[in-house]
């Protein structure tokens, strides 16, 4: 992922958004994340016979592309599926701006790339209010820890660990071990011989892929 995630914002205006909303538990047996984007907020989006609802964000040709979901205060609550956030990113959502998260949601998010904003709660509304005609373009600033939205530059906090996660897209274990290698070899080097397990090397050929 790169130092910034620029895209169409696509507001939801809702607090307390489950897991179970953003993905329906009949879809957790589908354990593959390509393909999961099509049943995204699925009983918002589809009706009794699977027609689209016209009223829903999502299937409004304004946010067709959008990439940066804007929506209230606890997104993500609920169970903790994963497969919440692989609807997400396989959807082409990059970016989630909200009041607050579900601690679980939050941290499988950054397990799989997608940034988890936290902003104040008039900054969210105005996001909101500014994106409802479809024309706004949001960028969140990972290295500068900004939010930039029609000329405004707004910061946010972020825990370092996850900034690091969220701009060199390494996943959890090659992040770990691209961290801790160094101090693994350390060890093995003064290990006697016959304890010497080339765990390093083998580690190496991991994080080289």
């Amino acid at each position: 992922m790169p130092e910034k995630i620029e895209g169409r914002a696509i507001p939801l205006p809702l607090d307390n958004v489950d897991t179970d909303q953003i993905i329906p538990a009949q879809f957790l047996r589908l354990l593959e994340k390509k393909g999961l984007g099509k049943y995204l907020f699925y009983r918002w989006r589809y009706d009794e016979r699977e027609r689209p609802k016209s009223d829903f964000v999502l299937n409004d040709p304004r946010f067709k592309d959008g990439s940066v979901l804007v929506a209230k205060k606890n997104f993500g609550i609920g169970s903790s599926r994963e497969n919440a956030v692989w609807a997400l990113t396989d959807y082409g959502i990059r970016a989630v701006i909200a009041e607050s998260f579900g601690d679980i949601f939050y941290g499988n998010s950054i397990k799989n790339g997608l940034a988890c904003i936290k902003l104040d709660e008039k900054t969210v509304n105005e996001i909101i209010e500014k994106a409802r005609d479809g024309n706004l373009s949001v960028t969140v600033d990972l290295l500068n820890k900004k939010v930039i939205f029609d000329g405004k530059q707004v910061s946010f906090e972020i825990e370092e660990y996850a900034r690091r996660r969220l701009m060199s897209g390494q996943s959890e274990i090659d992040y770990t071990l691209s961290h801790y290698l160094d101090k693994i070899e350390e060890h093995e080097k003064s290990m006697k011989a016959f304890m010497k397990t080339n765990l390093s090397e083998t580690l190496k050929k991991l994080i080289e892929g």
